[in-house]
């Protein structure tokens, strides 16, 4: 029975023109060869950094005992055969003792198989975060893919990529939280709103220490944000074109006091001339008599 292909265009649209180790074009279903263990390599190319220990025995244990129920797929590669995907039934193998393994044999480009490894292990391998990121990111660096075209390969929404992608902007303490599961991907897509590093890092802190709900978080950055969105605000009213401000100099010079002086993008604005005491107002006064006579 086929089996199914949960990839957008499926994986067979990627690998077309494909041909089999002796073989000419199988299906990705078709021509399963039994490939000597120590002629494979690994992918030079491949997306995930790291293994699971426990659950890499347990797999080579139920390799053991039942065998590869789904077979790698390899690429030729002079006397030796290259992983496309397949890194961790392989290394499973390995571990139980295999000598053989059931594989797919493709001649793909590079470019071509680092795509299809790249678009294999995000649908099919229990990725952190970060490695579907990383893994995202390179697709477009290194197969000049756009988020559209993406979205197409893996069967995404593009707004989930985007999401993804944004994780790479977290600092590398944030990142390395993540892989290590002290933070979930809710935490992370919180954070990610605060444009302040040292405060992404605080909060994260606080999350780890005191195992804080995404909710929370979210409330605590909430708070942070509305706080320097007002400090943009408050910086926006007091920068004042230079001619603005010389004119704000000399009114404070002529009324011996700070002249508050705001004026908004439609023209609209105020003059405020702050005094401490009756004599001071006073003595605006006078000043503002004076003018008005000359």
């Amino acid at each position: 029975m086929a089996r199914k292909n949960a990839l957008g265009r499926g994986l067979g649209a990627l690998i077309d023109n494909s041909e089999d180790y002796g073989q000419s074009a199988p299906k990705p279903e078709a021509a399963i060869n039994e490939i000597p263990v120590d002629k494979i390599e690994g992918n030079p190319w491949q997306p995930r950094s790291r293994f699971d220990e426990e659950k890499l025995n347990e797999l080579a244990a139920s390799i053991k005992e039942i065998g590869i129920i789904q077979p790698l797929t390899l690429r030729k590669a002079g006397n030796k055969f290259q992983l496309i995907a397949g890194e961790r039934r392989f290394r499973a193998a390995k571990l139980s003792g295999l000598e053989t393994v059931p594989a797919y044999v493709r001649m793909a480009e590079d470019d071509t198989m680092l795509e299809m490894a790249l678009v294999e292990n995000i649908q099919r391998e229990d990725l952190d975060p970060i490695e579907v990121a990383i893994s995202y990111q390179r697709l477009m660096d290194e197969c000049d893919l756009t988020q559209e075209s993406m979205s197409e390969r893996v069967g995404k929404k593009r707004s989930t990529i985007s999401n993804y992608l944004r994780l790479l902007k977290l600092p590398a303490e944030i990142q390395l939280g993540l892989r290590e599961k002290q933070i979930t991907m809710g935490h992370a897509r919180a954070l990610i709103n605060l444009d302040d590093q040292k405060a992404r890092i605080k909060i994260f802190n606080q999350t780890v220490k005191n195992d804080l709900s995404v909710r929370k978080v979210e409330e605590m950055v909430r708070e942070l944000a509305q706080g320097e969105e007002s400090k943009k605000k408050e910086k926006k009213k007091e920068e004042l074109p230079a001619e603005y401000e010389q004119l704000r100099q000399q009114l404070s010079n002529f009324f011996k006091t700070n002249i508050q002086f705001s004026r908004g993008n439609n023209g609209k604005g105020k003059i405020v001339i702050p005094f401490r005491s009756d004599e001071e107002l006073e003595k605006i006064i006078n000043e503002l008599d004076k003018a008005k006579n000359q």
